[in-house]
């Protein structure tokens, strides 16, 4: 009977843990988004945008942990799971798109991109900007709906 207590104790406290990283991912997405596509620039400079970046990171590994140890199954694991995914998809796109820009500059010239026709490397601009937060708002919008639905029947 003691190990079923704590087992009950340990799942609540994974869960909990999963609800305040999965709404911290939901504000500092938020703040991205704002910073970047905003009409005024809350903060200025390089940081506004790496801090929060780093943040998110984090938060979307931690998510991935917590999920993978606490035991859940079905969708909203992997709904879970697709949400802390998309920042770390994001991070290693903008590196990599940063990556292949600056080395194909270098071994290619300084006017490559714009011999080619395009100006930037699109494929991880692409993935980092569009894919990876529509992913991640797939992600949310489905663990959201999955956590009221397991309240109700609660």
């Amino acid at each position: 009977m003691e190990s079923e207590k704590k087992s009950i104790k340990v799942s609540y406290k994974f869960n909990l843990a999963i609800k305040v990283v999965f709404w911290l991912l939901v504000a500092f997405f938020i703040v991205l988004v704002a910073e970047v596509v905003g009409p005024v620039h809350r903060f200025s400079g390089f940081l506004s945008l790496v801090i929060p970046g780093i943040i998110f990171l984090l938060l979307g590994i931690a998510l991935i942990v917590l999920t993978a140890k606490s035991g859940l199954k079905g969708l909203l694991k992997k709904f879970l799971l697709i949400t802390g995914a998309a920042p770390i998809g994001t991070v290693v796109s903008v590196i990599l798109h940063n990556v292949f820009y600056g080395v194909f500059i270098y071994f290619f010239g300084a006017d490559f991109w714009d011999r080619i026709g395009t100006g930037d490397e699109p494929v991880f601009f692409i993935l980092a900007t569009i894919v990876c937060p529509i992913v991640f708002l797939v992600g949310v919008v489905g663990s959201i709906v999955l956590f009221i639905k397991r309240r109700r029947t609660a």
